[in-house]
């Protein structure tokens, strides 16, 4: 079993998704004989010993709390190109990105060329409104999609709230002094947080450009703000009321903490980073 390149009769291989992304949580990235390897605590997907990290199959690794990284594993995986991330507990925070990875500026180069060309950026920032509305609307001005869009959020709030059993009174939020809105207005901004940084993870590991958006443009991450909204409705609104709830109901940890692990579970048992990453290459 995975002779060759490991070195090893069998070995214990950490999984790795559909995009070749494996994540790691509570243990040490090494390097054995030539071979990298993770020797994991326990704690997170992985029971405690010694894995194989295979080049073959693996083109990003994702660093969770808990995991420390040798310089000669870094050194390895920028021999061979793999990308290194490291995230917080289940992609809700990204840290840092190393500028190495895959080998191919393809989808780089084609986010620039559509980006460059006016008609092809508003065409798919309509696409990326359809994504959400679930109907493409191929003549729409932006202005008029995004009104579209805001009705649809206001009944959806509406919604959620009759659902969980929430008062809600719109949306607000203050820049200034996030704390000063309602319970459920801070845990939208806790779980927006959240997607926002599976989004940065999902770009960092495409080797896109995230100041490139098609939707947003003022901000250094536009592209990943783009990639975030995509989910906002399916992962980062049920999120945030879910955290409400539970807060009221174990309200001795923190609001945030409760919207973190909220948003956390759904990133991970929906496979949002990886959906997102899809979405990037379609």
């Amino acid at each position: 079993m995975l002779k060759g390149r490991l070195g090893l009769e069998t070995a214990r291989v950490p999984h790795a998704d559909r995009h070749g992304c494996v994540w790691l949580r509570r243990g040490a990235l090494t390097v054995e004989s030539g071979t990298l390897r993770f020797s994991s605590l326990g704690g997170g997907d992985l029971p405690v010993g010694s894995y194989g990290v295979p080049f073959q199959t693996v083109s990003v690794v994702f660093l969770e709390p808990g995991t420390t990284v040798s310089h000669d594993a870094l050194r390895l995986l920028a021999r061979h190109g793999t990308g290194l991330v490291v995230t917080g507990e289940d992609g809700v925070r990204f840290y840092a990105s190393m500028p190495f990875g895959q080998d191919d500026s393809a989808l780089a180069r084609e986010q620039v060329r559509l980006w460059s060309q006016p008609s092809q950026r508003i065409q798919v920032a309509r696409r990326m409104y359809a994504w959400r509305l679930g109907e493409m609307f191929p003549n729409a001005e932006l202005e008029v999609l995004r009104g579209m869009e805001g009705a649809r959020a206001k009944t959806l709030y509406r919604t959620l709230a009759r659902q969980f059993g929430l008062a809600w009174s719109g949306r607000r939020y203050d820049r200034d002094d996030p704390e000063s809105t309602d319970r459920v207005n801070q845990a939208l901004n806790h779980a927006s947080a959240a997607v926002r940084a599976a989004a940065m993870i999902a770009v960092a590991a495409t080797s896109t450009v995230p100041q490139l958006g098609f939707v947003h443009e003022d901000s250094a991450h536009s592209f990943c703000l783009d990639v975030a909204d995509l989910f906002r409705e399916s992962v980062c609104l049920p999120a945030a009321f879910r955290a409400v709830k539970r807060f009221e109901d174990n309200p001795g940890e923190p609001l945030e903490r409760h919207a973190r692990r909220s948003a956390g579970r759904s990133l991970k048992e929906e496979q949002v980073i990886p959906s997102m990453i899809e979405k990037i290459k379609a």
